[in-house]
């Protein structure tokens, strides 16, 4: 089993998920405000906990995953980022390249956490992966997120569908690195 390492910015900490962890997250996955774009459903919470399994299998069998972001001045779970190997059918595949996501609860949206938290997931994946293209999924509603992913390097490539919905295909070329 991987273990998740813990990462630290300016006002989060990015640790890996904990059983007690799960009322909050389930909440969150609830809320129809944070799925609108991502799904478009809320998730019950029988499916929020096959989803938050998904979480510690990802860690344990690929070493990399999802983690739980904290907002330090709280110590409030208030969102998740990382990578995932999704096996999504989609075109064009994105089966071997790692795949970033990112959500947050409302109460933490518009200011600048998600950037601050992919920024450091970024490093880790950067050092973890090498010099390998990244690959993010976004509705083409959600502006939000594509200021995020703009801001940590992804361009979009390719306008797709995923599950019959429009959806952008972003990827993130590897930062060249200078001796």
């Amino acid at each position: 089993m991987s273990v998740v390492p813990v990462l630290n910015t300016d006002r989060l900490i990015l640790r890996g998920h904990m059983a007690e962890d799960f009322p909050a997250y389930a909440a969150m996955w609830g809320d129809a405000a944070v799925t609108r774009f991502i799904s478009g459903t809320p998730l019950s919470e029988e499916d929020a906990w096959g989803k938050f399994l998904r979480a510690f299998g990802h860690w344990a069998l690929l070493g990399y995953g999802f983690w739980a972001v904290i907002e330090r001045a709280t110590g409030a779970r208030i969102g998740e980022v990382g990578f995932l190997e999704g096996r999504r059918q989609i075109e064009p595949t994105l089966v071997g390249t790692p795949e970033c996501g990112w959500a947050f609860v409302v109460r933490a949206q518009g200011k600048g956490y998600a950037t601050e938290a992919m920024r450091a997931a970024l490093a880790w994946g950067e050092e973890h992966f090498g010099a390998v293209r990244l690959a993010c999924i976004i509705a083409p509603k959600n502006a939000a997120s594509l200021r995020v992913a703009e801001k940590v390097g992804f361009r979009v490539a390719h306008h797709t569908t995923y599950k019959n919905e429009p959806t952008e295909l972003l990827f993130r070329d590897p930062v060249p690195r200078f001796k």
